[in-house]
């Protein structure tokens, strides 16, 4: 960034506890401010534990290479900065799956906490071309349920607020000047500070000068809206160097303190199957979010992001997102089922209470710790899974009741898989395909539906034939639906077939023919809906 003269001026025009000094180093003139004190001296770096609250769980920090109790400066409440697109063009997976899975990480922790969150866009040229990709992302991100942060910012909207950033620095000390005017960041200046998140290998040693440079491309003015701590930000892996190791010297030597960030979280590259590349516009290997939308929905998109951990890099295919898919659709399958069980359209064999209850109890402590070591999504996902294929296993059709019905606790299984995928950002009730019409559609089908099981009991009611034994010369009673009513049965069994594709399915029960007429009218069929069970 080139600064104005002025202000190049007014570095030499500091308060005392600073001294100016000059040299030429490779054509370069170094304008070095020596602080009488270093904000980090030359020894191994070490990470400082945050003082605060601890949230009980432990994630994987980049600063320190390894899990740490999460600790935030207020109870309840976390500064967490995420990294914005920069947006020139569409918006594809790759940066979908980034924030669906931080986004995962906030709906975990702001469903019960809270949390002041922030996102930059790095606008370019022109502003109209910018804005319209701006919104566009937007609108993507609400596509995906993606919360949205407390802050958006914009690079082109804060200039004067870069330019004082700077000017801070250079007050501080921390810059090279060269004789054009322009500003670079002197990284030798808060000494082995730099390299926090990756090692650099020695390049910013003594002697190194012209490597320990950088210009101010990307840099940290934005976040100093936090002040000079931040609890946790969060981006790609491939932003770890230089982007946030830029950010981390910057905030550091502006802010004068020796840990800016506490947590840094990096989430794995999106690849496509087979492919050693990351998605990513440059290499035009990329899907937009607006056509992986017409083929997949949006909870389909976070079953897949939940099936890894964010940390991992993640292959994306077809039979990658048919696993997702398949995955929810046991999981809303089952919602459906345990509803119907517990509206008393389903009759079961029976139910081993104590056995469901146990496996609840157990599944909610094992998603807990899951969770809390350093949010383990697939873990959590699995012993989810396992809950569901216990009631699975008992909810079993049976021609008659032979016990108890156990509602209870299948409507405790029921809240639970709702509230944690619900915490998971999957809305098991598909809220965005409901609009203002639902409650009137779901009533008009349960009425469609109910008339076919009045219209199908009638046409099932049979009549007693005698005969006559050729042997025996008794007669014999045979019964036999009544030949009129059959087009009937042929009529209700094509409407079931018309409304399954439609999302309407309606379960009916195969009966032998032995039950009387009244033990055929007290039966009933049970419907699952797309919108919710009825």
């Amino acid at each position: 960034m080139r600064l104005p003269l002025a202000l190049i001026t007014n570095v030499r025009l500091l308060n005392s506890g600073f001294r100016i000094g000059h040299r030429i180093h490779n054509g370069v003139t170094k304008t070095s401010l020596l602080s009488s004190c270093n904000i980090c001296s030359r020894v191994e770096r070490k990470w400082i534990k945050p003082v605060g609250f601890d949230t009980g769980v432990k994630t994987y920090n980049s600063l320190t290479k390894q899990k740490e109790p999460l600790v935030l400066a207020q109870e309840r409440i976390a500064t967490w900065y995420s990294c914005g697109p920069t947006v020139y063009d569409h918006a594809h997976l790759g940066h979908a799956c980034s924030y669906v899975r931080f986004d995962i990480l906030l709906f975990i922790y702001v469903k019960k906490k809270g949390c002041k969150y922030l996102q930059i866009f790095l606008n370019i040229s022109p502003t109209v071309l910018a804005r319209m990709h701006e919104e566009e992302f937007k609108r993507d991100m609400q596509a995906l349920r993606v919360l949205p942060p407390a802050v958006y910012m914009r690079v082109t909207d804060n200039i004067p607020q870069i330019v004082a950033f700077v000017e801070r620095i250079i007050g501080n000390g921390h810059v090279y000047v060269t004789s054009q005017g322009n500003v670079y960041f002197d990284t030798q200046s808060i000494g082995d500070c730099y390299g926090k998140l990756v090692n650099l290998g020695g390049i910013v040693g003594e002697g190194k000068n012209c490597k320990a440079l950088f210009v101010w491309v990307r840099n940290g003015w934005q976040i100093s809206v936090f002040g000079s701590q931040l609890d946790i930000h969060s981006g790609g892996i491939d932003l770890a160097f230089p982007h946030h190791e830029n950010e981390i010297a910057q905030s550091e030597a502006y802010h004068q303190c020796e840990q800016w960030g506490n947590y840094f979280l990096h989430s794995g590259h999106l690849h496509l199957k087979g492919s050693v590349e990351k998605m990513s516009k440059s290499l035009k290997n990329y899907v937009t979010i607006k056509d992986f939308l017409e083929s997949y929905t949006a909870n389909e998109f976070r079953l897949f992001c939940l099936l890894t951990r964010y940390r991992s890099a993640i292959d994306y295919s077809d039979a990658s997102m048919n696993e997702a898919r398949s995955t929810l659709s046991t999981i809303s399958a089952f919602c459906h089922t345990a509803q119907a069980y517990m509206q008393g359209h389903l009759q079961c064999q029976p139910i081993e209470e104590g056995i469901l209850w146990e496996r609840l109890s157990s599944t909610q402590s094992s998603v807990r710790k899951a969770l809390a070591d350093d949010f383990d999504t697939p873990k959590a996902v699995n012993v989810i899974m396992s809950l569901i294929h216990h009631g699975n296993c008992q909810l079993q059709p049976a021609t008659k009741n032979n016990g108890p019905r156990c509602p209870a606790v299948f409507g405790a299984m029921l809240s639970y898989v709702r509230e944690i995928m619900g915490v998971f950002g999957v809305d098991l009730l598909d809220r965005k395909e409901v609009h203002d019409s639902s409650g009137v559609l779901n009533n008009v089908v349960e009425e469609l539906v109910h008339f076919r099981s009045k219209v199908r009991k009638f046409a099932l009611s049979v009549e007693d034939q005698a005969s006559q034994n050729p042997q025996t010369g008794s007669e014999i009673q045979k019964r036999h639906p009544q030949p009129d009513r059959v087009p009937l049965l042929k009529v209700c069994d094509a409407l079931r077939n018309n409304l399954a594709p439609l999302g309407v399915h309606i379960k009916v029960r195969f009966l032998p023919i032995r039950l009387s007429a009244a033990e055929l009218l007290k039966e009933n069929s049970w419907l699952l809906y797309k919108h919710g069970t009825l």
